[in-house]
C-alpha cells in the first residue's frame, strides 16, 4: 500500500508540474497571437512527438520527455547579409541558367552556427508571413509575449501561496506558544526515556506538586511577568533547582502556588538534539497555531523568497558542483541543495506514502512544494541569458533603449536588434544548463535529497 500511495505522490507531482509547463507556454502563445504573431507548434516536453494535433495554423501535442515545453513563434531572428561572403562565383546549370553561388572564407564555428540557425528560421518563412514576425514586433510586445510565460509560473506560485497562507498558514512561519497550560506531566523522565510511562520510582514533576492543571495561564513566574511561552521558559530553565513562585490564571482568578523546580538534561532547541542540564517544571504549552495572511501577506513572503532565490541563482553551479561530488563519494549530499524534477517527484512519493502525516499536512506540503517549483522556475526563466526568456526580454529593452537614444540625438533608426549575433552565448548556456539538468538528475537517483520526518 506505501508503494501506491508513493507512485500517486509522483503522479500527482509530475501532473501539477506538466500542467504548469503546458501554462508557461500559454503565456507565451496567447499574447502572441493576440499581437498579430504566428505560433506554428505548442509543445509540452521535448524529443519524439507523442500524440499532435493540427488546430488551424497551429500543431498542439505532446513529446517522450517531459522536461519543458516550447511554442514555435515564427519570426524569432530577423534575417541578415551572408556573413563573411568574400568571393562570389558564376556558373550556368545544364539548362543554361545563370547560378549564383557565393564561397565562404574564415567563417569559424559560430559564425556558421549563426548563419545555419538563420537559414532554418528563415525557410519555414512564407511571403504572408512578412507582417507576422516576432522581430518585427514593437519592443513592448516583445516583453510581454517573452515575459508572459515566467509570469505565469509566478501568478501559480502566488494563488498556492496565497491559497495555504489564507486557511491553513505559513508552515515556516509560527505563531510564539502561549504561556496556557496543554499539558502536565507526571514524572520527571530522563530525555531518552520520555515515551515510557512513570514509575513509582520517577521523582513527582515540580508542576504536578504544584497542582498547576491544563488550562491554566501563567501569568508571572518568579515575580516577573510572561506573555510569550519562550520568554517563561527561559526563567524556568535558569531556575535551576531553585524556589519557584507562580501565578497562574484559573476560571477568571489568580492563584500562586510554590515548587521547587529540578535539573534535568533537555535538548537546548527543538531544532538542536544536544543536551543541556536545565531547570525544569514539567507542563507544556499551547500552539496558537500558524501565522495566517492574506494577499498583501503572501506578496510580502514572496520578496523574501526573491531576495532569497537571486542569491540562490547566482550559487547554483558551485551548489550543482557540490552535487557531482556527493554522486562521487567525496561527501554527503546537502538536503538543503537543489533538486531537479526527479528529486521533486521522490520527495512528493515520500510526502504522501510517509505514514505520520495527516493527510491535511501531505496535501499542504505537497501544494507549498509545487508552489515552490513554479516560483523558480519563473524567477529562472528571467535570467537575461539567451536562450532564457530573459535573454530575448533583454534583447527588446535593448533594442528600446538604442532607438530611443537614437531619436534623441537625431540620428537614424538603428534597426531591430540581431539576437542572432548573441546564438553564440545561448548555445553555451544551453549546454550549461543542461549538464547542470543531468547531474542534478543522477544525483536525485543515486545520492536522492530524502524527506526530513
Amino acid at each position: 500500500m506505501t508503494g501506491l500511495f508513493y507512485l500517486l505522490g509522483v503522479v500527482i507531482f509530475v501532473l501539477a508540474i506538466l500542467a504548469s509547463i503546458g501554462l508557461h507556454e500559454l503565456g507565451h502563445m496567447i499574447p502572441a497571437k493576440a499581437f498579430g504573431g504566428k505560433v506554428t507548434q505548442y509543445f509540452i516536453g521535448f524529443g519524439p512527438t507523442v500524440w499532435s494535433k493540427q488546430v488551424g495554423e497551429t500543431e498542439y501535442g505532446v513529446k517522450a520527455v517531459p522536461l519543458g515545453g516550447y511554442v514555435k513563434i515564427v519570426g524569432m531572428l530577423p534575417p541578415g547579409a551572408a556573413e563573411l561572403a568574400d568571393e562570389v562565383d558564376v556558373d550556368v546549370d545544364e539548362q543554361g541558367n545563370q547560378v549564383v553561388k557565393v564561397r565562404k572564407s574564415n567563417t569559424g564555428m559560430f559564425t556558421q552556427l549563426i548563419s545555419d540557425a538563420r537559414a532554418a528560421e528563415w525557410e519555414t518563412i512564407k511571403p504572408e508571413d512578412s507582417d507576422r514576425l516576432f522581430y518585427k514586433m514593437v519592443w513592448w510586445k516583445k516583453v510581454i509575449v517573452m515575459a508572459g510565460g515566467p509570469t505565469v509560473n509566478l501568478l501559480i506560485a502566488f494563488f498556492i501561496f496565497a491559497g495555504v497562507f489564507a486557511t491553513y498558514g505559513n508552515p515556516s512561519e509560527a505563531k510564539p506558544y502561549s504561556p496556557v497550560v496543554s499539558g502536565v506531566v507526571d514524572c520527571v523522565l530522563p530525555a531518552a526515556e520520555l515515551d515510557r510511562a512513570c514509575e513509582a520510582s520517577d521523582p513527582v514533576a515540580p508542576a504536578k506538586a504544584a497542582g498547576i492543571e491544563k488550562g491554566d495561564r501563567i501569568v508571572s513566574f518568579n515575580g516577573a511577568p510572561f506573555t510569550t511561552w519562550d520568554a517563561m521558559q527561559d526563567e524556568i530553565r535558569a531556575n535551576e533547582d531553585g524556589v519557584a513562585t507562580i501565578v497562574v490564571e484559573r476560571d477568571g482568578q489568580e492563584l500562586t502556588l510554590t515548587t521547587n523546580t529540578t535539573v534535568t538534561a533537555r535538548p537546548t532547541s527543538i531544532t538542536d538534539d544536544k543536551l543541556t542540564q536545565v531547570g525544569f517544571l514539567g507542563v507544556s504549552p499551547t500552539f496558537t497555531g500558524l501565522v495566517t495572511g492574506g494577499p498583501i501577506y503572501t506578496i510580502e513572503k514572496m520578496g523574501g523568497m526573491t531576495k532569497d532565490t537571486v542569491i540562490a541563482l547566482g550559487t547554483l553551479p558551485q551548489k550543482v558542483w557540490g552535487v557531482a561530488e556527493s554522486i562521487a563519494g567525496v561527501h554527503p549530499r546537502d538536503p538543503n541543495g537543489p533538486v531537479s524534477i526527479v528529486g521533486g517527484g521522490r520527495i512528493a512519493g515520500e510526502t504522501v506514502s510517509h505514514e505520520d502525516f495527516p493527510v491535511k499536512e501531505k496535501a499542504v506540503f505537497l501544494l507549498m512544494l509545487i508552489a515552490g517549483f513554479n516560483f523558480f522556475i519563473g524567477m529562472f526563466n528571467f535570467i537575461p541569458l539567451l536562450p532564457l526568456d530573459g535573454g530575448h526580454i533583454a534583447g527588446a529593452l535593448w533594442e528600446a533603449m538604442r532607438r530611443g537614444w537614437a531619436r534623441l540625438r537625431g540620428r537614424p533608426d538603428p534597426g531591430y536588434v540581431d539576437v542572432a549575433r548573441l546564438l553564440p552565448i545561448a548555445y553555451v548556456v544551453a549546454s550549461c544548463l543542461l549538464v547542470m539538468g543531468l547531474v542534478l538528475i543522477v544525483g536525485d537517483l543515486v545520492v536522492p535529497v530524502r524527506l526530513q520526518s
